[in-house]
């Protein structure tokens, strides 16, 4: 396993963004709704196997001392890698100077020919370097096509020992579940609830939020590949840092609606929070004006963005070449989610104005 040349498809980058979430909420859900929710989780044993499974990560999250018997494999393959790294640039220098050595034999022939003084003595030397050299090159490429053999018989076993757990996975995280221990769950904050008819938006709003909080995750995935593919294999990647940079600024804009939901983003409440519920009721009435100002031109510039990039099929300027369209259409439908959301916080906060002056 010397190297690694993987560039992640653009169907597979959209794909995965729109899988990986739902695959998650239904492994926490399916948590959530057990009795018992601080014990092994078989989405998190797979993580830690796609992640860290190498090193038996997997086998450490579910207690099981048999994950050391990855770190030898693991130490195998790097030490191969070593070599072959090594091999290549000793390749590379013989073959430097196998071709140096070849481009003087002609000459000290040609001064051969024209009886130069000297001439016999020097194309022997330029003969003898350049036997030396072919078999010096002989032997690098011998050399690195063993090392490159190891290591792909290290990097195959390593990967049939992985693939093998994933397998046996299931089975290892109900074991594991009937010795752990048992967490206590600390509830949260509860969400202040909006008015019936603004039920649907609330829904809308949270699933949104908690579905792009999923690709998080991803980042850490994608960055831990980043470093193994970097430092391990000698093969850094051109797309990881421009796909998780632009799904965090997908992320950043579908998820501002669920923030303002949960009450969470930053905001100077020297005074504010002094108030009491009508008073901050009254409060975010009058400083609404100035969200729908800002939510509104969002809104509209950002779909004057979003349909420019469609209509030209606008892509990045790097080696990778991801569409932009979908990046920038994240401005528009976040926009949109304030939007809906603001009106809802602002009924509510009408409700709880006129309610008090009752």
């Amino acid at each position: 396993m010397p190297s690694l040349t993987f560039v992640l498809p653009h169907w597979l980058y959209w794909l995965t963004l729109a899988v990986f979430p739902l695959a998650a909420v239904h492994f926490v859900h399916r948590e959530r709704a057990q009795r018992d929710p601080g014990r092994p989780n078989l989405l998190l044993a797979y993580l830690f196997l796609v992640t860290a499974g190498f090193l038996g990560m997997h086998r450490f999250y579910l207690k099981s001392r048999w994950g050391f018997i990855f770190i030898p494999f693991f130490i195998a393959v790097l030490w191969t890698s070593t070599q072959v790294r090594d091999g290549r640039e000793a390749v590379s220098l013989a073959r430097s100077q196998s071709e140096h050595a070849e481009r003087l034999l002609p000459r000290a022939k040609a001064d051969t020919a024209a009886n130069k003084q000297g001439a016999a003595d020097r194309l022997a030397k330029a003969e003898a370097e350049a036997a030396a050299a072919r078999n010096n090159l002989t032997a690098a490429v011998h050399g690195l096509e063993w090392d490159s053999s190891i290591s792909r018989i290290a990097g195959l076993l390593l990967g049939l020992i992985i693939v093998g757990d994933a397998l046996l996975i299931p089975g290892l995280v109900r074991r594991a579940a009937t010795h752990h221990e048992i967490v206590v769950d600390v509830p949260a904050t509860p969400v202040k609830q909006p008015l019936a008819p603004f039920r649907p938006v609330d829904w809308l709003v949270r699933v949104t939020g908690e579905f792009v909080a999923y690709w998080s995750v991803l980042a850490v995935m994608a960055y831990y590949y980043e470093v193994v593919a970097r430092f391990v294999f000698n093969s850094p990647t051109n797309w990881v840092h421009e796909s998780m940079f632009l799904m965090f600024g997908m992320q950043y804009m579908l998820a501002g609606a669920y923030a303002y939901r949960d009450e969470t983003h930053v905001r100077v409440d020297i005074v504010y929070s002094h108030l009491s519920e009508r008073g901050r009721a009254i409060c975010d009435i009058i400083t609404s004006a100035f969200f729908f100002l800002f939510v509104g031109t969002m809104l509209v510039a950002g779909w004057r963005f979003a349909s420019d990039a469609m209509a030209v099929g606008e892509s990045s300027f790097t080696e990778w070449g991801i569409q932009y369209w979908p990046v920038k259409l994240a401005i528009p439908v976040g926009a949109a989610l304030l939007l809906l959301q603001g009106v809802s916080r602002l009924m509510r906060d009408i409700a709880t104005a006129t309610r008090r002056l009752r």
